[in-house]
């Protein structure tokens, strides 16, 4: 586990380590999310990136036709 330190101007600084294994790109914009009083930072991603990732769900009943819009 990584730690960072806030400045005082509230900036903090991804660890190398996180960098590296999210493939966080220097000018690459980040989500802030607050659930129960936890902070999830969530690295945006392109639409070509999301091409694909759910490729073989099965939405068998997910939700009926009738239920769209």
């Amino acid at each position: 586990m990584s730690t960072a330190t806030v400045s005082p101007k509230y900036q903090v600084v991804i660890p190398k380590d996180v960098r590296e294994q999210l493939h966080i790109k220097s000018g690459q914009k980040m989500m802030f999310v607050v659930k129960k009083g936890v902070m999830h930072i969530i690295p945006e991603l392109p639409l070509s990136k999301l091409e694909g990732f759910v490729k073989g769900m099965d939405i068998t009943g997910y939700r009926e036709e009738e239920d769209r819009y």
